[in-house]
């Protein structure tokens, strides 16, 4: 069992620092798609209180059949929807935040780097949103498709080709800005291809 469910079962055995381990290893991450979904970086950040919330009030059931992480996404996913049927969805997202720190020597480098990041960026605001959640869960929370399934409520193969037309569409919209580079996620490369 993962880490998440082990200090999930803590927390339900009266054990609050499993709770501060849940909120610390998974916050951040959980607010950062949800942001995808309200394009709403403080709405995203309060769903995400939310759903930790839901976790203290209602103490739902993790069965195990998934991963934690995705389960507690799933969680998150469904008060991000309750939200925007709430506010029938209010605007635009919040332009690209990339901070450029750079030295001297590295300057250039480092241009070319976020601005590779905004084109990345601007191409994965103008997919379609299922495409969007589906590419960001696999490449940057690098989730499984099984618990991408989990947390987006599809089938494993539903997530299979939908990653797989996320990708293609993904490639043309960075096709139309000449985007050069590839995709680093977790200290890897991977490439838009597939």
């Amino acid at each position: 069992m993962d880490n998440g469910a082990s200090s999930y079962r803590r927390f339900l055995d009266g054990d609050d620092d499993g709770f501060t381990q849940i909120v610390f290893d998974y916050y951040d991450g959980l607010a950062l798609w949800l942001s995808s979904y309200v394009r709403d970086l403080d709405v995203a950040e309060e769903l995400a209180q939310e759903t930790f919330a839901k976790l203290v009030t209602k103490k739902p059931r993790f069965n195990g059949r998934s991963s934690f992480k995705s389960w507690l996404y799933s969680i998150g996913r469904n008060a991000a929807l309750d939200h925007l049927r709430r506010e029938k969805r209010r605007g635009a997202a919040p332009l690209d935040e990339c901070a450029m720190t750079a030295s001297d020597e590295d300057i250039e480098q480092n241009y070319l780097s976020s601005e590779r990041d905004a084109a990345l960026h601007r191409a994965m605001l103008r997919l379609k949103p299922d495409y969007r959640h589906a590419l960001w869960l696999f490449y940057f929370e690098e989730m499984s498709q099984r618990d991408i399934a989990k947390a987006m409520g599809r089938s494993v193969d539903s997530v299979k080709h939908l990653i797989t037309r996320a990708r293609d569409s993904l490639k043309s919209e960075l096709e139309k800005e000449s985007y050069e580079g590839s995709l680093s996620v977790g200290g890897g490369i991977a490439s838009i291809q597939g």
